[in-house]
């Protein structure tokens, strides 16, 4: 199953979340991250994060969703967008073509980048926690047995985790 996960940056949020199904999954997912206007650079946070956990960091980068649209791309099964509406930002929509659009779901999650250097650990630490918990709680999910309303209503639930 490919999952698709969007920001608008793509440096940590969606960068992080990309790996952590990506190792955590045990082959189950392939996830890829993408933001609407990609920062071109993973921030230095993230590559620390993740590196300290014992994540693989070569090869991640901040790339455009456009990559992701064409017809020689993935088909992707889930797409998650992590921005933080709360915070005002604005979320990249991913269009609905193709006979099987992939269900959407919209994680939000306080931008960690945005937080001053002095407090880039623990506010990428919190951000890691918030999306392992809800990497963890699709990745039980028996995807399986589940169709499209069930799989976007479990998706909606664990925005809550």
């Amino acid at each position: 199953m490919n999952i698709l996960v969007l920001c608008t940056g793509n440096s940590a949020r969606s960068i992080l979340l990309e790996s952590i199904f990506n190792r955590d999954s045990n082959g189950r997912f392939t996830a890829y991250s993408a933001g609407s206007t990609p920062s071109g650079k993973v921030h230095p946070q993230s590559l620390t994060l993740l590196a300290d956990k014992g994540y693989a960091t070569e090869g991640l980068s901040s790339q455009s969703w456009d990559d992701f649209a064409g017809p020689d791309a993935p088909q992707m099964n889930i797409v998650i967008t992590v921005c933080d509406s709360a915070a005002a930002e604005t979320c990249p929509l991913w269009p609905q073509t193709g006979d099987t659009p992939p269900v959407q779901a919209h994680w939000g999650i306080p931008d960690p980048a945005a937080a001053t250097e002095p407090d880039w650990a623990q506010a990428f630490e919190t951000a890691y926690a918030a999306l392992a918990a809800k990497a963890a709680a699709l990745m039980a999910l028996p995807l399986e047995d589940m169709d499209r309303a069930d799989l976007k209503t479990a998706l909606n639930k664990i925005a809550d985790v």
